[in-house]
């Protein structure tokens, strides 16, 4: 009896000992600098985002945080770096809706469960998107759409940036919920597929608001709908998506902060007050909506809600779609 006492004793001791330690580590966190992997090219949305991220991190936390860009197999080389490093607060990487709530669907041999392998930190922004049709389609209104494809189903294309892409999703997401047949033509990247509407070689697109915007602007493209909650100052008379098809999902392009799994809740809580900050900065909010990129100030429960629920919705749309990436 007494030998387990002491052994209990000593389990005792050893668990505040490292409760304390583990707190001190928190209360010195960051004692080094931070890499911020970035699992895009230079000059990429994510890019543009991460290293505004970065600079502002660096000075809340007082540590240079480093970018470190990783592009390559849709996300997938970036995350299982980060999903290797150790769970201290050093290795985190911008993430968006695609890595942690597509990949698994679409690729036959993810090594890591996206959900469960990391930990997620903060919200960071969503990106606006924005449906555009061809002028040489001739429909200049989402009710012409809808008319013209239900005359003639299954005639009408939409471009995209590849199978599986999100500009590829989200198109076939609205031809779901409005009960269209629409054609798919998948391209190398976005821009490719906005010039293949503009030439009128497809009929419609859903790109992101900052590809697209300059297309709009000059005419080239017609605007139909636009993502999120409020219209933009720049599309005013670009009614919303979820004004005219209510039971749409939202179209997610949103970014995120995350790190290995097990992160300590102290330090996971300290970084995601600095991205906090960072998005309630006026002038630094005004900076990411002039480029479509909305602030979405949370915790981390709120991100992992949010990647959770998604990947229902759009897991289910994968499987439905019977789409697979070697």
């Amino acid at each position: 009896m007494l030998k387990i006492c002491r052994q209990l004793f000593a389990s005792i001791v050893c668990l505040g000992f490292a409760t304390v330690v583990t707190q001190a580590q928190a209360q010195d966190f960051p004692s080094r600098p931070i890499k911020l992997v970035i699992p895009q090219a230079p000059g990429s949305g994510a890019d543009l985002v991460g290293r505004m991220l970065a600079e502002h991190m660096s000075k809340t936390l007082k540590q240079p945080v480093v970018v470190d860009n990783k592009p390559g197999a849709n996300g997938i080389i970036a995350s299982q770096l980060v999903q290797r490093e150790q769970p201290d607060g050093y290795t985190l990487m911008l993430t968006s809706v695609s890595l942690v709530s597509f990949n698994q669907f679409l690729y036959k041999n993810v090594p890591f469960d996206p959900l469960k392998d990391f930990t997620f930190i903060s919200p960071v922004a969503d990106a606006g998107f924005v449906l555009v049709a061809s002028v040489n389609s001739g429909i200049k209104s989402w009710d012409e759409l809808i008319k013209k494809s239900k005359a003639r189903p299954d005639v009408l294309t939409f471009a995209s940036a590849g199978v599986g892409n999100s500009t590829h999703l989200y198109s076939e997401m609205i031809g779901l919920r409005s009960d269209i047949k629409i054609r798919h033509i998948p391209y190398k990247s976005s821009g490719p597929a906005l010039m293949a509407v503009v030439a009128g070689e497809a009929d419609l697109m859903t790109v992101t608001t900052a590809t697209g915007l300059g297309q709009i602007k000059t005419g080239k493209v017609v605007a139909l709908a636009q993502s999120g909650e409020s219209r933009s100052a720049q599309l005013a008379d670009v009614p919303l998506l979820k004004e005219l098809a209510p039971n749409m999902p939202a179209l997610p392009g949103w970014y995120a902060l995350i790190g290995p799994a097990k992160m300590d809740a102290a330090v996971t809580q300290k970084i995601s007050a600095a991205v906090n900050q960072f998005l309630t900065d006026p002038p630094i909010a005004q900076k990411l909506n002039d480029q479509f990129l909305f602030p979405i100030p949370g915790t981390p429960a709120d991100i992992q809600k949010r990647a959770e629920s998604e990947a229902v919705i759009w897991g289910g749309l994968i499987g439905d779609l019977k789409l697979q990436i070697d």
